[in-house]
């Protein structure tokens, strides 16, 4: 019994074993053939060298980068794979830069370490306890992608710069950067990186070298409660969304993805397709390009072929016929892979081009299909021909009417100007064609524009829209769109073009030509980039940049202007609307005067016009107004204001204050009469300005103010007087006359008159410091009056 046992048990084992060996032989060749049918559909295809390792961890590594001479194409492709890490870790060179992926279209994506700026608060003062400025070297060949990365800084009080070198010609440096600032933690908002907590900017091409610096405007003293940290980094956009939990969690992070760009050599592909031993792209079946950032050229295998094509037969054919994604052929169509491309055939019984998708393979055609076919083939014909005629008449038409415009604009008469100016300095011996206007086309300035869309406009005005331009030649240009112009004042629209064109003055902002075959006429400008005056000084956050010494300087620069319009140009020229919305600033804080659509050319035997009245409220001469009589005094008032407006940091209408508050220009010389100036001048200059200064220009500004003009100075005289101020030379001053002395000093000696002292005199904590300053100033006066 107990044999039997055993003997049944032997055959249950070997039946057993039986069974799992023809599974196994059954299950072997379904692998194979699933497999076979997988390497089919996916070939693999060439990524290194052979002998050469491939792949660091997760990491691929293909050619032309490599871990060994052997293996690499030139040294600036060397990696080195750390093993040491769990998992490896691929480092470019012998150098702390980390890899995570090469891109055979030539990219890297990289981690580059980030920049931090802390503060402790100690009482209530803060000091800074760390601070790193990390900077990054890329070897030859490789660059800083400029439109996958933004140079990114976060913070509430916190500045940052970018910078370092280009790779051109001349390995110049760049500089650019960005401000972060925000007053409590609710002002922050998810994903928006605009300035609030979060700055981004683009940096350019070619870069090798990165550098990366933060400051801070307070020292974290007015936001230490949330945030005491600072950080910057460049960094791939679609890697990094902002947080408010990044003012605090970015302490920890000390890298983060960015996006470099490879590509071979310094040569173009021209170039190095001469030379085949060196010639990169081995593959027969790749192609050489030229990158879009970097020098040098990269390969890439041709349409219908996939690899590397670095490598010599790197690029393989793609058999279509396996993807449906990429062979179109119908159900009743036979797929047939060709090399570096597929046919679609048409099965026995059917005709027709099965090559063409949704065309292909039909069983016959009757005589009724084809005359159906015929019949709308020649419908389709007649429609296109319909099409074209419409579409060349109206061609036709457009012409005709840009011509009428340009007639009707004065478009000849300009030409005719520009002409004979032109004629008369090749007459002069040594003299050359120089016109600086030029008529520019429609089609330029709508390609310019992106057909003069809202994205690019940058202004708007009583006289037009004002939308930045972008021109062939790389130049950057402010491009005026005016309404529509008085058919009985084109003569006097294209002389005052014609003279602004000859305007060549530092502070003016340059007329560089206009178009006139549109309806409305257009003018070109250059482009100024800083914005207004009146953004600056209306903004407290630019107006604490703006010190007096800026503002004394702008307001000198934009009289300066004025006089030359008024006193030598030819014929004079007033402008009509000066105030701070018309004064550009370029970025050195220049002042460039803008905006001539109401400006007016005075006849050299007159000295007034007679004009309706254009213009800015707030800005506008009274005198002007009452008599229409427009003169070169109505521009010293307007500069008044300005003057005004520098100096208290106010706008000239503030409809939502009491009615003494309304107009700045009768508030500021009710403040003044009453000895109350101290009162409305702006904080940002009251304690760091010079008091004599201040005084000076205060009266300077009340003289231009007066209701008549002829009691006004003229421009040249307040250019004169504000050039003195600003370099120290004692010119006759025009508004400290002998009656203003005596004036200010009644004023001093009644205490509470005089606008920088309180109702006693002196002040409640440094008496003695007033009684001097006073004193000072008295003799000042004394001594620049006349």
């Amino acid at each position: 019994m107990k044999s039997m046992f055993c003997l049944t048990s032997q055959i249950q084992f070997f039946d057993l074993h039986r069974t799992r060996f023809l599974l196994k032989m059954a299950i072997f060749p379904l692998l194979f053939l699933v497999l076979r049918l997988s390497s089919a559909q996916q070939p693999s295809y060439p990524i290194a060298k052979s002998n050469c390792l491939d792949r660091c961890g997760d990491i691929e590594i293909p050619y032309p980068f490599g871990t060994t001479e052997v293996c690499y194409q030139a040294r600036s492709f060397w990696v080195i794979c750390n093993q040491t890490f769990d998992p490896p870790k691929l480092f470019m060179q012998n150098s702390a830069i980390e890899i995570l992926n090469i891109s055979l279209d030539g990219q890297l994506r990289i981690l580059q370490f980030i920049a931090h700026d802390c503060y402790a608060v100690n009482g209530t003062r803060t000091t800074r306890i760390s601070n790193n400025e990390p900077w990054l070297r890329l070897p030859t060949n490789i660059t800083v992608n400029n439109t996958h990365n933004k140079f990114t800084i976060v913070g509430c009080d916190t500045n940052g710069f970018v910078s370092g070198l280009r790779l051109n010609s001349l390995n110049r440096k760049y500089k650019t950067g960005c401000t972060a600032i925000c007053y409590a933690e609710d002002d922050l908002e998810q994903g928006s990186c605009s300035g609030v907590g979060c700055c981004q900017t683009s940096i350019p091409k070619q870069v090798r070298r990165v550098e990366l610096t933060l400051g801070s405007y307070d020292n974290y003293s007015l936001v230490k409660d949330f945030n005491n940290c600072s950080h910057a980094f460049l960094v791939e956009e679609t890697s990094f969304s902002f947080s408010p939990e990044n003012l605090t969690n970015l302490n920890s992070v000390e890298k983060l993805p960015m996006v470099a760009d490879w590509a071979i050599g310094n040569e173009t592909c021209q170039q190095a397709m001469m030379d085949s031993f060196s010639y990169a792209c081995k593959s027969h079946d790749s192609e050489c390009y030229k990158p879009d950032n970097g020098n040098g050229y990269r390969c890439s295998c041709k349409s219908g072929y996939r690899g590397n094509p670095y490598l010599i037969d790197g690029c393989k054919d793609i058999n279509e016929c396996n993807d449906p994604n990429l062979n179109k052929c119908e159900k009743q169509q036979f797929c047939r892979n060709t090399d570096g491309n597929f046919t679609c055939v048409c099965p026995k019984g059917y005709h027709g081009d099965g090559r063409k998708e949704g065309k292909g393979c039909v069983r016959g055609e009757s005589v009724i299909s084809r005359l159906v076919a015929g019949i709308a083939l020649g419908v389709v014909i007649l429609l296109l021909s319909a099409c074209l005629l419409y579409l060349e008449l109206k061609r036709r038409s457009s012409i005709k009417m840009k011509q009428q415009y340009f007639i009707r604009n004065g478009g000849h008469l300009l030409q005719e100007k520009l002409s004979k100016r032109e004629r008369e300095k090749l007459s002069k011996r040594g003299g050359s064609p120089d016109t600086v206007a030029r008529l520019y086309s429609y089609s330029e300035l709508q390609k310019a524009t992106n057909n003069f869309h809202d994205s690019v406009i940058i202004g708007r005005g009583g006289f037009g829209t004002v939308y930045k331009g972008f021109l062939p030649d790389n130049s950057i240009v402010a491009i005026k769109k005016s309404k529509q112009v008085d058919p009985n004042q084109v003569e006097q629209f294209v002389n005052e073009v014609y003279v602004l064109s000859q305007i060549n003055h530092t502070n003016v902002v340059k007329l560089r030509g206009c178009c006139l075959d549109t309806e409305a006429p257009l003018l070109v400008y250059e482009f100024i980039s800083n914005g207004t005056l009146s953004e600056h000084i209306h903004d407290q956050a630019k107006a604490r940049f703006l010190d007096w010494d800026i503002r004394l300087r702008i307001a000198t620069e934009t009289a300066g202007v004025l006089s030359y319009l008024h006193s030598a140009a030819s014929p004079p020229i007033v402008h009509r609307d000066i105030k701070p919305a018309n004064i550009l600033l370029d970025d050195n804080l220049t002042a460039k005067v803008a905006d001539f659509g109401a400006s007016r050319l005075v006849p050299v035997d007159q000295t007034q016009l007679s004009t309706m009245v254009q213009g800015t409220f707030g800005y506008l001469d009274p005198e002007y107004m009452q008599t229409n009589q427009l003169t070169a005094k109505s521009d010293v008032y307007s500069f008044g204001v300005v003057l005004v407006e520098l100096l208290t940091g106010r706008k000239a209408l503030s409809y939502d204050k009491p009615d003494l508050e309304k107009n700045l220009a009768h508030l500021f010389l009710y403040k003044l009469k009453q000895g109350l100036l101290s009162e409305i001048l702006d904080d940002n200059i009251l304690s760091k300005a010079n008091s004599v200064q201040l005084t000076k220009v205060a009266r300077l500004a009340e003289g231009c103010l007066h209701v008549k003009g002829d009691d006004r100075p003229n421009m040249k005289e307040v250019a004169m007087e504000l050039e003195g101020l600003r370099t120290g030379v004692q010119a006759h001053s025009w508004a400290l006359t002998k009656h203003n002395v005596e004036e200010m000093e009644s004023l001093l000696r009644e205490g509470s008159n005089y606008p920088f002292f309180n109702a006693n005199g002196t002040d409640s904590s440094t008496s003695n410091t007033y009684d001097s300053l006073r004193d000072h100033i008295i003799l000042s006066m004394r001594t620049d009056g006349r």
